[in-house]
């Protein structure tokens, strides 16, 4: 049986943390469920998830006009 040991470089990170660099940058969460029956399948379900929040995705109108002029 392997047992984890730490490294010095594990570094705790805070969910709020977590989430603002998911929420800035963006996540693709992707999966495949397959359900059969006696070697057949039957339903095939896939699964393509992107989070992120608005404004990674989409820039903000104030900033383009002050930087047009």
């Amino acid at each position: 049986m392997s047992e984890m040991v730490p490294t010095e470089d594990t570094r705790r990170i805070a969910l709020v943390d977590l989430l603002d660099r998911v929420l800035g940058g963006g996540v693709v969460i992707t999966g495949e469920i397959t359900l059969s029956l006696a070697d057949v399948d039957m339903v095939r379900i896939s699964l393509r998830t992107l989070i992120a929040s608005v404004s990674a995705l989409v820039p903000d109108p104030a900033e383009q006009d002050s930087a047009d002029g």
